[in-house]
Order: C-alpha cells, then sequence, then structure tokens
C-alpha cells in the first residue's frame, strides 16, 4: 500500500509539470494556433473514453499491476514525444498516447488499493491517495511554473521529459510490489460485453453511475471552464485571483482532508454524499454573490475564492467515500471493471462539463448560477435515492460487521437475495 501511494503521488507530481501548461505550450510555443490546442485537449478525453470501456476487462483478466505497467509506459512515451513534437499530427498523436495511459493508470491503481485493503482500512486508503495526489499535483505546478519559459521550447521539453521520467520511476516502483493474490469469478462472462451487461444490472451501482456524473459535471468539470470564464467575465477576477483562487481549493483538501475523515466514516456514504451536494449549492450561491452581487471589487474575490475553497472541502468529504463505494459494490473479482465503469462515466462529465459550461459562464452569468445550484442539490436528491438501494454494510462499514467487501462485495440486489 506504502508503494501504492508513492506512484500515486510521483505520477500527480509528474502531471502537475504539464498540464497547466499545456495551451500556451500547442498554441504559442509550438506556434500550431487555438485551434489545434483545444484540439489536444480534446483527444486527451477522447482518447480516454475509448480505452476504458477495455481496460476494466483487462484488469479482471489480467489483473492491475500489468496494465498500470502498460499505461505507464505508453504515458511515458506520449509525454516525452509531446515534449518534442513540432507538428499537428505528432502532437495529436502523442496527446492521445499520453491520454490513454493517463486515463488507465486511474483504475489501475483504484483496483490495487482494493486489493490490499479491507472494508474497514479502505476510506483511509482513498482519502490518502486524494490527498497525495492534490499535494503532488500542487508541488509540480509550482515547480514548473519556475521552469518554464515561453520563449523556450527546451524549457517545455524539459517538463515533459521530467513527466516521462516520473512515469518510468513509477514503474520502476511499482515492478517490486508484490500483490496479494485476488479471488477469480470462475463463472466470469468471457466476452467483454457480459460483464457490461452483468454492471448494468446492478441498480445500485448504475444509480451511482448516475450520481457520479453529476458530481463530476457540476464541479470539476467546471473549474477550469465555466466557473473561471463566470469569474473573469461576471465578477471581474484578475488572473493572480484565480490562481489564488485555485490554490484555496487544493490548500482546503490538503488541510481538511484528515480532519474530515473520522466524521465521514461514522457517517452513512449517502448522508456524506447528500451533504456535499449541500455544501456546494452554498458554494454555487457564494459565486452568485460574487458576480452578480454589486459588492466592492474585494468582497468579490474573497466570495470567488471562497467558492473554490468549499469546492474542496467537499471534495475531501467525497475520496474517502465515493471511490470505496464503487469496489463494495463489485462482486468477487470484479472490481477492475467497475472502477474502469465509474472512470468512464467521470470522463464523460469531464467532457460534457466544459463543453455546456463553457459558455454559459461567460455570457450567461444568472442562468449558470442557478443551473449548477440546481444540480448541487439534485446531488442530495440522488444521494438519497442511492442510500436506499444499499445494503448496511455498503452503506457504513464498521469493524464490527462482515468483511464482504473485502476484494468487493456482492451487489445489493445479491445480499437482500441472500
Amino acid at each position: 500500500m506504502r508503494r501504492i501511494h508513492v506512484g500515486n503521488a510521483l505520477s500527480a507530481f509528474g502531471l502537475g509539470f504539464t498540464v497547466p501548461y499545456l495551451y500556451v505550450y500547442v498554441a504559442q510555443v509550438r506556434d500550431l494556433g487555438a485551434m489545434t490546442a483545444g484540439l489536444v485537449l480534446a483527444v486527451f478525453a477522447v482518447a480516454a473514453l475509448v480505452v476504458l470501456p477495455f481496460a476494466g476487462r483487462a484488469i479482471v483478466r489480467r489483473g492491475p499491476l500489468p496494465v498500470l505497467l502498460a499505461a505507464l509506459g505508453t504515458a511515458a512515451v506520449g509525454s516525452l514525444s509531446l515534449g518534442l513534437a513540432a507538428g499537428s499530427t505528432t502532437v495529436l498523436m502523442s496527446a492521445a498516447a499520453l491520454g490513454a495511459g493517463q486515463a488507465v493508470m486511474q483504475p489501475a491503481l483504484a483496483t490495487m488499493i482494493v486489493d490490499c485493503s479491507t472494508a474497514e482500512t479502505r476510506s483511509r486508503a482513498f482519502a490518502t491517495q486524494f490527498f497525495l495526489q492534490n499535494l503532488g499535483l500542487g508541488v509540480g505546478g509550482l515547480i514548473g511554473g519556475h521552469l518554464v519559459d515561453p520563449s523556450r521550447a527546451s524549457s517545455f521539453t524539459l517538463l515533459f521529459a521530467i513527466e516521462a521520467a516520473m512515469f518510468l520511476l513509477l514503474v520502476v516502483v511499482m515492478a517490486t510490489v508484490r500483490m496479494p493474490r485476488a479471488p477469480r469469478v470462475e463463472d466470469a462472462p468471457k466476452q467483454a460485453g457480459g460483464s457490461w451487461k452483468q454492471l448494468l444490472g446492478n441498480r445500485a451501482m448504475v444509480q451511482l453511475c448516475v450520481l457520479g456524473f453529476v458530481l463530476f459535471f457540476a464541479c470539476y468539470g467546471q473549474f477550469e471552464s465555466g466557473l473561471s470564464a463566470y469569474g473573469v467575465e461576471a465578477a471581474g477576477i484578475s488572473t493572480s485571483a484565480l490562481g489564488t483562487a485555485l490554490a484555496a481549493n487544493t490548500a482546503m483538501i490538503v488541510v481538511a482532508q484528515f480532519a474530515v475523515l473520522r466524521f465521514v466514516e461514522r457517517r452513512k456514504r449517502s448522508r456524506v454524499i447528500g451533504a456535499v451536494g449541500l455544501i456546494w449549492a452554498l458554494a454555487w450561491v457564494v459565486a452568485g454573490y460574487a458576480g452578480l452581487g454589486h459588492g466592492s471589487q474585494a468582497m468579490a474575490t474573497a466570495a470567488f475564492v471562497s467558492t473554490y475553497a468549499l469546492f474542496g472541502l467537499g471534495e475531501a468529504m467525497l475520496s474517502p467515500t465515493v471511490a470505496p463505494l464503487v469496489a463494495d459494490l463489485a462482486p468477487s473479482g470484479m472490481a477492475g471493471q467497475y472502477n474502469s465503469a465509474f472512470a468512464l462515466v467521470k470522463q464523460l462529465a469531464l467532457a460534457v462539463g466544459p463543453a455546456v459550461g463553457g459558455p454559459m459562464g461567460a455570457s450567461l452569468h444568472a442562468p449558470y448560477i442557478v443551473t449548477f445550484l440546481l444540480f448541487s442539490l439534485g446531488i442530495t436528491f440522488l444521494a438519497v435515492r442511492l442510500g436506499r438501494q444499499l445494503t448496511p454494510v455498503q452503506n457504513q462499514p464498521t469493524p464490527a460487521r462482515s468483511r464482504v467487501v473485502a476484494r468487493g462485495g456482492a451487489p445489493a440486489e445479491q445480499v437482500r437475495a441472500a
């Protein structure tokens, strides 16, 4: 588990070097224009959507570690190629390789955490993962900002080379991991379509995927698109203040993650998710005041920064809640499939979110706030509905209860039937 957490931190550290500067690199440094830069960002999402339906089946059949090593190798090649690419075709191909590798890492690492944890330790394990990811992204972005120079393409090549080196270092670290023997499903469907049919037959998992789409659409899908556009256009937020808001989000996660963990572990998961919906609804109200309240610029800036901090508090509550719940809903041996399905839902939301929120945040200020305020309240409604589909063990695992989900418990319907 320690090696897995080190791996999470290293991968996030490497991503932090390049993610904030990708648009500038493609559009300005390589002089390929805004259109190509936009296509590169779209390619990341498309590559993830293409590979994730197959990643889950590969994890179930081969195990998470081989799949992770293949994904890391692909991402390393894509990152280094992107740093050396000068034409549109090579840039897009490199971005596709990097995006595909990054997408597969998520469910593979999540499944490794499931295999190395129990129902009682899983929430803390995923909270640690989320904490290290945000810390790694923040530190990587901070160091990368001091290394990069828009007037020198070689400085960006260095950033992408460092990112590739982090992926290769992670290969070395992960190669030393001895995974516990995961249970195999003797009657597992031989075709990928069969496993997807089995997943779609799990009502609780389907409801969780719908809830997950709304979560990522209404929060993560707005951070760098609709909400930032709204802040600049409606609230008059400067670029430096926008950076402060993003830093406040990361700082809240780093500071609050383990402070809220004890609170989260003692509550039903559905109620925790419902509370996050209310917190995010408050965040959108505060954002509305920032852009529509007609206060001073200082008050608008403070409110906008507070919005990002409130989102960070909700994220800290979700990290030890949602990912373990996905694993606990998975039948024995199928955690990889379920993790990949949820990652696919996340990528869909992150692709649709900016496309919808970006134009609204830039021009339709009041409708934008009202729309996503309602989406946040919808999170609470969906969480309450989901709670009715969960067994007591799935909704609130405790040391006193049976460890039926050490590798992923049976779906709610199967438990009730038993």
